[in-house]
């Protein structure tokens, strides 16, 4: 079942949908996993090759790794540090206000239903009808 991005989750079989968005909240890259997957899975992916000037997270986005790759490729990072770490890191908490940005994203995903609910048993159909919501939401 990981091939169709499809995994267990309190809630039963689910689908985890990563997205990356720009400054507007219009998507850039979407990605798909198993409902168990940690998010920082495919943050890597999800950045990789993007020019930005900051990539703004969550705590849950807070590893050394994501951190070095986001500063190698030039851009500011924007996310709080988790409380349990010995050096805590500086952020802008300014720019950490447009965090929102993705959730709005995913609000405007919604009401295209077939993506909402996942009627789609292949992960690459239902990549293609997340792909084709998106471009709606670019040109709305």
């Amino acid at each position: 079942m990981s091939d169709q991005a499809i995994g267990r989750s309190r809630g039963g079989l689910s689908t985890k949908i990563h997205a990356t968005v720009e400054a507007l909240g219009n998507p850039v890259r979407i990605r798909l996993t198993g409902g168990q997957a940690a998010d920082i899975t495919e943050a890597a992916a999800l950045i990789k090759g993007i020019e930005a000037q900051c990539v703004i997270a969550d705590k849950g986005y807070d590893a050394d790794a994501f951190v070095d790759l986001i500063e190698t490729q030039g851009a500011q990072v924007v996310n709080p540090p988790r409380s349990h770490r010995l050096t805590q890191r500086v952020y802008d908490r300014h720019l950490y206000k447009d965090r929102n940005l993705v959730e709005r994203f995913f609000c405007r995903l919604k009401p295209f239903r077939r993506t909402a609910t996942r009627y789609e048993k292949l992960s690459q159909n239902f990549m293609s009808m997340l792909s084709l919501a998106c471009a709606c939401i670019w040109l709305a």
